[in-house]
């Protein structure tokens, strides 16, 4: 069974209703068994003795009109190794909920707020949690995947992962069925930082270009000629 020895932050913006989950661990490639995210349903961290059905269940449940706290309760009875799980769940009006189990390993805990669930196992102390909810209570105006990513970087700043550093990953949804932001470290020595570098080409490369995407309320997309010629996309016919 894998293990993903990992602090991470699930959260809502109030301001725009958007979701999402950043995490980092001393494993590879921590960003496909660990963040879960619906856009208007909520958002789910899975880790430790990682089981991915409880981030797959957790969307289900809140899905269907249930809270965070709800959907917590629900999953204890789903998965009979409850014990060694961790959970961090924020639903879509904020509410949040997080458990640690008795067989998490060294250093383990949960923190949680309107808007967030902080989790971690395997760190060098409480220090990593409480350094990630001081960040991210900050400076609210902020774009929600800002605040993760800063609050990430607080909590390995902090100490982290108590055995080193591995992979991280940032997943935010917005408005749409497809994430507005999806990024992944898969292996690197310093993941965090390198999040928040490929974050920032992501910015400038990516960002414009998500949204010019087909939306529900705009299917035909907004693929203006004007912005794509800024974006570098279009050429005038004389160039």
């Amino acid at each position: 069974m894998l293990k993903y020895n990992t602090f991470s932050i699930t959260a809502r913006c109030q301001r725009t209703g958007e979701l999402g989950v950043a995490v980092s661990t001393k494993v590879p490639a921590v960003g496909m068994l660990c963040p879960f995210v619906q856009s208007k349903v909520g958002a789910v961290a899975t880790q430790s003795w990682v089981n991915p059905y409880l981030g797959i269940w957790g969307l289900e449940y809140l899905a269907s009109g249930h809270i965070a706290q709800e959907t917590l309760e629900y999953l204890k009875t789903r998965d009979a190794g409850i014990e060694g799980r961790q959970l961090g769940i924020v639903d879509s009006a904020g509410g949040s909920a997080a458990f640690t189990g008795s067989e998490c390993d060294t250093w383990n805990g949960d923190l949680t707020g309107p808007n967030y669930a902080i989790v971690g196992n395997m760190l060098v102390g409480s220090e990593t949690l409480e350094a990630m909810k001081v960040d991210f209570e900050g400076d609210a105006s902020r774009p929600l995947v800002e605040r993760l990513l800063s609050a990430l970087a607080a909590g390995q700043a902090a100490g982290g992962d108590k055995r080193g550093r591995q992979s991280a990953a940032v997943k935010v949804y917005s408005t749409e069925a497809y994430p507005a932001l999806d990024l992944r470290v898969d292996e690197h020595s310093n993941p965090v930082a390198e999040l928040q570098r490929v974050y920032e080409v992501a910015r400038t490369d990516l960002v414009p270009l998500i949204e010019m995407l087909p939306t529900l309320n705009r299917p035909e997309g907004n693929f203006d000629s004007d912005r794509q010629r800024e974006l570098g996309l279009l050429q005038d016919q004389a160039d």
